[in-house]
């Protein structure tokens, strides 16, 4: 009975895929529509400052924060 399920799971798992790919339409790249103007395209130091480091050092500062601003230390205890 477990193969029986697996099988309906791709089964429709496949379809749906299937019918995504068929209803969405192209991305029609290449013909510009009225009042389009693109600007310059970034440069691969751009797109991984932009992408890649910009999201890590907003992660560290946040996290940084956390841990600074923490308010639930345990209190000292005396031995």
């Amino acid at each position: 009975m477990d193969k029986k399920n697996a099988l309906r799971a791709g089964a429709v798992a496949a379809g749906t895929t299937l019918m995504m790919l068929l209803m969405s339409s192209p991305a029609l790249a290449l013909t510009r529509d009225d009042g389009d103007d693109p600007g310059s395209g970034l440069s691969v130091m751009d797109t991984i400052g932009l992408f890649v480091l910009a999201p890590l050092a907003l992660f560290a500062i946040i996290a940084g924060l956390v841990m600074v601003l923490d308010k639930s230390r345990k209190p000292a205890t005396k031995a």
